[in-house]
């Protein structure tokens, strides 16, 4: 049974054409309703062919028992509903699918009381009415969270202004400096260990860069600058992290990096790869090689501290150095 985007865009497109009284839609005409659909929501052009639109036909009697009637006109069939009142969007929710949006409601009201997504608490207030789902049933899930996060205050706002395209006067205040005051046009926020970063344009920074990132836990003020939108031409941020960890982006190649890891730690890297690039080199009794192919940045310096008694680095010189410095600095400040 199909589930996903693109087969509720087919089931939709279809229960349109069953409950219309004004024109008859055979086999055919349900393949081009749906494939007009597909173009105009997703802007898919090769579409799904006849066999697709018969088994979507099937999937919508068995989810939802549709009262369809297959009427003949000579030796073509034409399809219909018997109750022309009918459509699949006014029937009740199955149990699988209350389930499903109670563990959402459940998780969702982890935010409710939190300044920023306090428009929250009359939303869920609606579905708990609505689809009458109060109860005293446990959370089966939970996410990491700091709610009192510095910062986080700003959230809604920052995101209305993305949403918006809405330019922002920011007074940042970088860790040891004074607060100083940006133009910043925002494109982006984005979540690294339990932190939450603005990525946008910066207009008034000594070093012209396409992207700046603010920590959202050091901006102290925010207000809306009348100035033009600048407009993101540059970046793709769905690609724009790819070669890195965290947030730090910086202005250099990548490198690969050849960690040799000990076997006890091993299925914990296996299983949570230190990156999306990660790749076995090779294996013995004691430890596995294992390479990354990404932008050294102080994120990765800092993953690889939390395992460096059971990984060796092999490559490159300059991070292997870097890491012994950090750590001779380190025995020294604990002696």
């Amino acid at each position: 049974m199909a589930t996903n985007k693109h087969a509720q865009i087919r089931y939709h497109a279809l229960d349109q054409c069953f409950g219309n009284s004004g024109r008859r839609y055979f086999i055919e005409d349900l393949v081009k309703a749906c494939n007009d659909a597909l173009y105009q929501q997703k802007g898919i052009l090769d579409g799904v062919q006849m066999r697709q639109v018969q088994e979507d036909i099937k999937d919508m009697e068995s989810i939802w028992n549709i009262p369809l009637v297959r009427h003949k006109d000579g030796k073509r069939v034409y399809y219909r509903y018997d109750d022309l009142r009918y459509s699949i969007n006014n029937q009740p929710l199955n149990e699988t699918e209350i389930n499903q949006l109670k563990e959402t409601i459940y998780m969702l009201n982890r935010f409710k009381g939190m300044p920023q997504f306090s428009w929250m608490e009359e939303i869920l207030a609606r579905f708990e009415s609505a689809f009458k789902l109060r109860g005293t049933t446990a959370s089966v899930v939970d996410f990491e969270h700091n709610p009192y996060l510095k910062g986080l205050s700003l959230f809604s706002d920052i995101f209305n202004a993305i949403v918006n395209k809405q330019p922002l006067h920011i007074i940042y205040k970088k860790f040891g400096r004074e607060p100083k005051q940006y133009t910043f046009h925002p494109y982006f926020l984005k979540q690294y260990n339990n932190r939450w970063f603005l990525f946008g344009h910066c207009e008034n920074l000594k070093e012209k860069r396409p992207i700046t990132n603010l920590a959202l836990d050091r901006i102290e003020h925010i207000s809306y600058a009348k100035i033009p939108y600048i407009e993101n031409h540059v970046i793709e941020f769905n690609e724009y992290f790819e070669d890195i960890i965290g947030v730090t982006v910086l202005e250099k190649d990548t490198e690969k990096v050849t960690l040799e890891i000990d076997n006890i730690l091993f299925p914990y890297v296996e299983t949570k790869p230190l990156h999306g690039s990660q790749k076995i080199k090779g294996r013995n009794q004691a430890t596995t090689t294992i390479e990354l192919n990404l932008i050294i940045n102080y994120e990765l310096e800092n993953l690889l501290l939390g395992y460096i008694d059971k990984i060796k680095i092999i490559t490159p010189n300059h991070l292997r150095d870097k890491m012994l410095s950090r750590i001779k600095e380190a025995i020294e400040k604990n002696k």
